[in-house]
């Protein structure tokens, strides 16, 4: 039986689940106190998904984008990698010549579309598990010259019920997306080598977040002095998914981390999110790749403000297994945080 709109549903906090029934919203004189006596409290259900028409066009041909872009991105990641820093150009012009070169491009481009559609996904399961009107994700190709693409995201059409809800919709995606990356780290690692650094070498140099250089080091020992490491593009991959999963984990307003935080915290993550706003300021004094990212927040936060919207009862209290994520979460942070991301890379220097 349908639920229709405005009626209201009882949520079972034992059980975290909504009940299929309908039923009438209870006047005034008999609302449920606080807490509920039969462990349930009502909340107006999302909007029928027949309100919202999905267009899923507009989301395979997005994709199908991102997989071209990332793909072209993902060619030249291969092409630099066989390069090998200017020691084997021969490797190259062979490789070059053969049509299945262009294919390999999918060795950066399937990685990185599994991770952040992994993320996503996990949003949207949640999203479905909790009857919340959320769309299918969208994925954003650029051409841009490292990634390909500006990520993807899913856009939630009505209101979260309780914080229990919120908590567990923002830390699907990143442990969705994280479960991914780690094994995709491993094998990237696999397949990379390490070489001698040209003394006339050029370019850029990735920071490297604690669990990549954990990983590197179990599967490709110590790096000596004046060597670096041949990063094979499934690597390239692994290291952007640690890096956006530790963007979305930034406790800050609308963000993964924001809604973990405000989950937890309650009005008081406003204060968190001032306080992450500083820090992405301060380390923009660090590294100029901060730059952009810093902006985004800024903006967000004139848009959207600094106070992250309440839920529909957020009285719901977080459960010990639920803190214990939460502490999860900002050990995933930590692992996947680089201070520099991108900088110049030095002739010489690691």
């Amino acid at each position: 039986m349908p639920v229709p709109p405005g009626s209201r549903v009882p949520f079972d906090l034992g059980r975290d689940s909504v009940s299929s029934a309908a039923h009438p919203a209870p006047p005034a004189a008999q609302q449920q106190p606080w807490p509920p006596e039969d462990g349930t409290y009502y909340y107006t259900p999302a909007l029928p998904p027949s309100e919202f028409r999905e267009r899923k066009w507009r989301h395979i041909a997005l994709l199908a984008l991102t997989v071209l872009t990332t793909t072209v991105v993902g060619m030249e990641h291969y092409a630099g990698f066989a390069l090998d820093f200017g020691a084997d150009p021969q490797g190259l012009d062979d490789q070059l010549s053969s049509p299945l070169f262009y294919l390999r491009g999918l060795w950066y481009s399937l990685t990185v579309l599994a991770i952040l559609g992994c993320h996503e996904m996990g949003h949207y399961a949640f999203c479905r598990y909790y009857r919340v009107n959320a769309s299918l994700p969208y994925f954003l190709p650029a051409p841009l010259p490292l990634t390909g693409t500006l990520g993807a995201f899913i856009k939630i059409r009505s209101r979260i019920p309780s914080k229990i809800a919120l908590f567990d919709i923002g830390i699907a995606g990143p442990i969705a997306g994280f479960i991914v990356a780690v094994p995709a780290l491993f094998v990237g690692l696999s397949l990379s080598h390490v070489v001698a650094v040209p003394d006339n070498m050029t370019g850029l140099e990735l920071g490297e977040p604690l669990l990549f250089r954990m990983v590197a080091y179990l599967v490709l020992g110590d790096i000596p002095d004046g060597s670096t490491i041949n990063m094979h593009p499934m690597a390239f991959a692994a290291w952007f998914g640690l890096l956006a999963t530790a963007l979305n984990l930034f406790p800050v307003g609308q963000l993964d981390g924001g809604h973990i935080s405000y989950a937890v915290l309650g009005r008081r993550s406003t204060w968190v999110t001032l306080g992450m706003v500083i820090v992405a300021i301060a380390l923009t004094a660090i590294s100029w790749s901060w730059l952009t990212w810093t902006g985004l927040l800024i903006l967000m936060l004139f848009i959207v403000g600094p106070h992250h919207p309440p839920t529909l009862n957020d009285q719901v209290p977080l459960d010990r297994a639920r803190l214990w994520l939460a502490a999860l979460a900002l050990i995933i942070l930590v692992l996947c945080f680089t201070p520099a991301p991108i900088e110049p890379f030095v002739t010489g220097g690691r």
